[in-house]
C-alpha cells in the first residue's frame, strides 16, 4: 500500500465546479469519488531504483509508473518541473499495438551466407502485440484526466507551462477541464498542428489532419520565446525585391501604425525635414530613433517624401510561428527517428515546444512519455528531463534512444502493483485469464469483469479494479461503500457471493469490519488481493551462455556467448499468429461451390474446412531460439541492487548491432564482450521482457 498521501495543489480541493457541471451535461456519477480522492492525496509509494547511466549530475529520471503515483515523489522531494509537454490516450476507442519483428539468428548458415546483402523490409517477420487500449466511458477518461491535470499543476513551477496533446475526439471537454484546473486567465493558445497533408480519404465527411495542443501557463508569469520559420523562396522572392551595391537583399516597410501621433524631422541633423503622418497614424520610431535610422541608412524617403524602413534579409528571423502549425509533418515508417512505437511524435515538434516555453537548464517533464521524443530532444538542447510511463516498453524505448545520444540518466520503478507486468492492456487480458472459470455475463453491469459459475453458489460476479484508472486501484471506504450500495443492488436476486479484487488497500481489517457491520448488504463480499494474480502473470526466459577470457594482449578480454535462448511467452505469441495465419486460409461449409470431397478437417467450431488458394508462411523458430533476443547488457560493476550496463548490444530489425548505441553494419554473431569481469547478464526477448542472470568466471 501507500506509504503516505501527499497533497495536491495547493491544498484539498474545494467547490470542483466542473465536475458538477459534467454531473448534470454527462450523468456523470463520480465527482463525489474524485473529490474524496483529490482531499485525500496523491499516493505516495516506494520508488525502486533499477539502472544508472553515466554520472547524471542533472537529475535526469525515467520513471516506470503512473502519473499521479510519479508526481506525488516529485512533490515529495520538492522538484519542480518547468515545462510539461504532454501526449495521454485520446480516448479515441482504439487498440495500439507494437510490431515485433524476428531476429536474425547467427547460428544460421543462411544468414550469414546473406550478410552483406540489404534485408528488404518486406521480408522481416513480425507480429503484433497489444500495447495498451485507449477506450474510456467519457466520464471515466474525464474523471482520470482531471485527476492527472491536478497532479501535474503540484509539481509545476510557478514560471511553468503546459501543453497537452489530443485531438477531436475528447479535446474540447479537456479544454474545460484545463479551464478549471489552471484557471481561464492562464490560458495561452490552442494550436492547430496539421500533421498530414495527404491523409486517408474519408467517406461522407471531411478526412481529419490535425490534432490541437492546448497550451496553458500555470502563473502570472511565464517563459515565452518568440520562434520563427524560415522564409519560402516564393516569399523571398515576392517581398525582397532590392539589393544594395554590395548584393544584400532588402524589402522596404511601412513605417506607420495605426492611431494618430505627433510628426517628426527626417533630416540627418534631426531638425529638418518634418514631416507629418498620415490621418490616424502615428511614425513607429521615436525622433532620436529616427534620426539615427536615417544616418545610417535603414530609414528611406520616396519621391514623394514618404518615409519607409529598410529590412535586410540577412537580419531577419523569419516568418513569426502562429498557432496554426503546417510545416512539421507526422512520423513516418522510414524516417531516421522511427522507434516503431505507435503513438511516436516528431522531433521538431517537441523542439519548437521546448525552445519556445523553457531555456537551457531548466527542467522538462513527460508524463506520458511513449517513445521519449521530449526527453530525447530536452536532452539535445540542454534541458535536464523527466519521462514517465506506466508501460515497460516506453521506458525501454525512451532508454535506447538516449543511450544512443550518450545522455545520463537514472531509471525508477514505482512499486505499486501495477507495473507487475508489462502494460496495464497485457496485465488486464492475462488477468482475466488466470482466474479460474471466469467469464463475460451479458446480465451483468460493466463494472464486473465476469463471473465464476459456482456448484453451490451460482454465479459469483468478480470485480477487477481498472489498472488504467488510478481511482480504482484503492480500496477504501469510498469505494467499498460505492461496491456495496451501488453495484451489489443491481444484481440480479439469486447472486449470493461477490469477488473484489484490490490493489492497494487502505487498511484491510477496517475495510472487512465496515463490510461486516453493513446490515443491508446480505450478499456474501470476499476481498482478494490482486497482487496474488499478477505474480502469476510475469515469466522468466531460459538462457544458457558461455563465458570465457581472452588474453590476447596486456588487456584481457571477456566474451559471453549465447548459445540457447527460450521465452515462453513469445513462443506462445508466436503460435497465436501462426494459428491465426493458418485459420484464415480456410474456407469453411458456409463457402458456396465446395463439393463433399474437397473438405479435409473441422475447425474448433466443428465445421468443415479445406484449403483455400491463400498462402500464408509460418513463423519458425530455431531450435537455439536466438532470434528472439533484441538486447543484451554486461554489468561489470554491481553484483546486485541498480543496474549498470558497461556493455550493451541492441539487434535491430534488420539484424544490423548498435553498440553502447552507436548503430553499425555488422550482423550479431551471438556473443557480447567487455573488458573488466562481466558480473551478470541481461537479455531482453523482441516482447521487452528481460531477464538477469548472475554470471561466474
Amino acid at each position: 500500500m501507500a506509504i503516505k498521501y501527499v497533497p495536491y495543489y495547493p491544498d484539498p480541493v474545494e467547490g470542483q465546479a466542473i465536475l458538477d457541471n459534467f454531473k448534470r451535461m454527462l450523468k456523470y456519477k463520480s465527482a463525489g469519488n474524485v473529490k474524496r480522492r483529490l482531499e485525500r492525496g496523491m499516493p505516495l509509494y516506494e520508488l525502486k531504483k533499477v539502472e544508472t547511466v553515466g554520472k547524471n549530475p542533472n537529475g535526469n529520471m525515467l520513471i516506470r509508473g503512473e502519473c499521479i503515483s510519479a508526481c506525488a515523489y516529485l512533490k515529495e522531494q520538492g522538484i519542480e518541473v518547468d515545462l510539461v509537454y504532454i501526449d495521454p490516450p485520446f480516448a479515441s476507442g482504439a487498440d495500439y499495438a507494437k510490431k515485433v519483428y524476428i531476429r536474425r539468428n547467427p547460428k544460421v548458415a543462411e544468414a550469414i551466407a546473406r550478410a552483406e546483402q540489404e534485408l528488404d523490409i518486406e521480408e522481416l517477420r513480425a507480429f503484433e502485440e497489444k500495447m495498451y487500449g485507449d477506450i474510456w466511458r467519457k466520464e471515466d477518461y474525464l474523471n482520470w484526466m482531471y485527476e492527472n491535470l491536478m497532479a501535474i499543476k503540484s509539481v509545476m513551477s510557478e514560471m511553468a507551462s503546459i501543453y497537452v496533446h489530443l485531438d477531436w475526439h475528447i479535446g474540447h471537454y479537456v479544454k474545460i477541464l484545463m479551464d478549471e484546473v489552471f484557471g481561464e486567465d492562464n490560458f495561452i493558445n490552442e494550436i492547430i498542428w496539421q500533421k498530414t497533408t495527404s491523409p486517408k480519404a474519408q467517406s461522407g465527411k471531411f478526412s481529419n489532419v490535425h490534432d490541437t495542443i492546448l497550451f496553458y501557463k500555470k502563473g502570472n508569469e511565464y517563459i515565452f520565446n518568440k520562434q520563427y520559420t524560415e522564409y519560402t523562396e516564393e516569399y523571398i522572392n515576392d517581398f525582397y525585391k532590392y539589393y544594395t551595391p554590395d548584393g544584400r537583399r532588402y524589402r522596404i516597410s511601412d513605417f506607420t501604425q495605426a492611431g494618430q501621433g505627433p510628426g517628426a524631422y527626417f533630416g540627418k541633423d534631426g531638425k529638418s525635414n518634418y514631416i507629418e503622418p498620415p490621418a490616424g497614424k502615428h511614425w513607429i520610431w521615436g525622433q532620436e530613433k529616427i534620426t539615427k535610422g536615417v544616418n545610417t541608412g535603414k530609414i528611406i524617403l520616396s519621391s514623394n517624401n514618404v518615409p519607409g524602413l529598410i529590412r535586410y534579409l540577412d537580419e531577419m528571423p523569419g516568418n513569426p510561428v502562429r498557432d496554426i502549425w503546417t510545416d512539421i509533418n507526422a512520423m513516418g515508417p522510414s524516417s531516421n527517428e522511427a522507434t516503431d512505437y505507435t503513438t511516436q511524435k516528431p522531433e521538431v515538434l517537441l523542439e519548437r515546444i521546448i525552445k519556445a516555453s523553457s531555456n537551457e537548464g531548466m527542467l522538462v517533464a513527460d508524463f506520458f512519455g511513449g517513445s521519449g521524443v521530449t526527453a530525447a530532444v530536452a536532452n539535445k538542447l540542454g534541458r535536464r528531463f523527466i519521462h514517465c510511463d506506466i508501460g515497460i516498453n516506453s521506458i525501454q524505448t525512451t532508454r535506447d534512444r538516449l543511450i544512443a545520444d550518450k545522455a545520463e540518466f537514472d531509471i525508477y520503478e514505482i512499486k505499486d502493483g501495477v507495473s507487475l507486468y508489462r502494460n496495464p492492456a497485457q496485465t488486464m487480458e492475462k488477468i482475466k485469464k488466470l482466474i479460474p472459470g471466469l467469464k463475460n455475463e451479458e446480465g451483468l453491469s460493466d463494472f464486473w469483469a465476469g463471473a465464476i459459475s459456482d456448484s453451490k453458489l451460482g454465479l459469483v460476479p468478480v470485480y477487477i479494479p481498472n489498472l488504467m484508472d488510478s481511482g480504482s486501484k484503492l480500496l477504501d471506504k469510498a469505494m467499498m461503500f460505492r461496491i456495496m450500495h451501488e453495484a451489489i443492488p443491481d444484481l440480479p436476486s439469486n447472486v449470493k457471493k461477490v469477488i473484489i479484487y484490490y490493489v492497494d488497500v487502505d487498511n484491510l481489517e477496517e475495510i472487512q469490519k465496515f463490510i461486516d457491520d453493513e446490515e443491508d448488504v446480505i450478499i456474501e463480499i470476499e476481498l482478494r488481493d490482486l497482487k496474488d494474480i499478477l505474480d502469476d502473470a510475469v515469466f522468466e526466459d531460459y538462457a544458457e551462455f558461455k563465458v570465457s577470457k581472452v588474453q590476447e594482449s596486456l588487456i584481457p578480454e571477456y566474451i559471453v556467448e549465447i548459445t540457447n535462448f527460450q521465452s515462453d511467452r513469445v513462443s506462445r505469441k508466436i503460435d497465436e499468429y501462426n494459428q491465426k495465419g493458418y485459420a484464415n486460409t480456410l474456407i469453411t461449409s458456409d463457402d458456396e461451390d465446395i463439393e463433399d470431397d474437397d473438405y479435409e478437417d473441422y475447425n474448433e467450431d466443428g465445421e468443415n474446412v479445406v484449403p483455400s488458394k491463400k498462402k500464408f508462411t509460418p513463423i519458425l523458430i530455431s531450435e537455439t531460439g536466438l532470434e528472439l533476443i533484441e538486447y543484451i547488457s554486461l554489468d561489470c560493476t554491481n553484483q546486485d541492487g541498480v543496474w549498470h550496463s558497461d556493455s550493451e548490444i541492441k539487434i535491430d530489425k534488420l539484424g544490423y548491432v548498435i553498440v553502447n548505441g552507436t548503430k553499425t553494419k555488422n550482423f550479431w554473431d551471438g556473443t557480447i564482450k567487455c573488458e573488466k569481469k562481466p558480473l551478470r547478464l541481461k537479455i531482453r526477448n523482441i516482447c521487452g521482457d528481460e531477464t538477469i542472470w548472475k554470471l561466474s568466471v
